[in-house]
């Protein structure tokens, strides 16, 4: 994929003059493709020798722009076959207590807690609606909830624009 790109300026670099630079912003798109691309391939990639292309990931690494490889997986694959998105509203004196429930649910694969009505968005992977009640009751004494099915997720996660 070709990646059309200018120097942008980054808050808090500390190994270049706060810029991501067109190589450094290939490298990362090439990353987010696919993180399992050996050094050589991404230096063909970009045009630079391995050892320069390993230092620039290094400084992405230590600056914190790169904070880690993962792997993805197909959640259906392992029989996940539904995703409840749970809008949570704590009762009053129960914020720090459904937070540490949501936190110690294995259920929970990503949470947020955001501003409005709601303290938490948290998204749960299940392998049966059978299986939503039961942690719904974990925290009925505790929280209000509000429960959305999803049905298909047209933007999967995806990186902000680097340019």
């Amino acid at each position: 994929m070709v990646y059309e790109t200018m120097a942008i300026p980054v808050k808090g670099l500390k190994n270049r003059s706060g810029v991501l630079d067109e190589i450094d912003q290939s490298l990362i798109a090439l990353l987010a493709e696919n993180a399992r691309l050996p050094v050589a391939e991404l230096a063909r990639s970009v045009g630079l020798s391995a050892p320069s292309v390993s230092e620039r990931l290094r400084r992405l690494e230590e600056d914190g722009v790169v904070s880690g490889y993962r792997v993805e997986i197909d959640p259906k694959v392992l029989g996940y076959t539904l995703t409840a998105i749970v809008r949570i509203r704590p009762l009053p004196g129960q914020l720090h207590t459904v937070e540490k429930l949501l936190v110690e649910s294995s259920e929970v694969v990503e949470c947020d807690k955001v501003t409005g009505d709601d303290c938490y968005v948290a998204r749960y992977l299940l392998r049966s609606i059978e299986e939503l009640d039961p942690i719904l009751d974990r925290i009925a004494q505790r929280a209000q909830t509000s429960t959305s099915i999803v049905k298909t997720s047209p933007v999967k996660r995806r990186l902000p624009l680097l340019w």
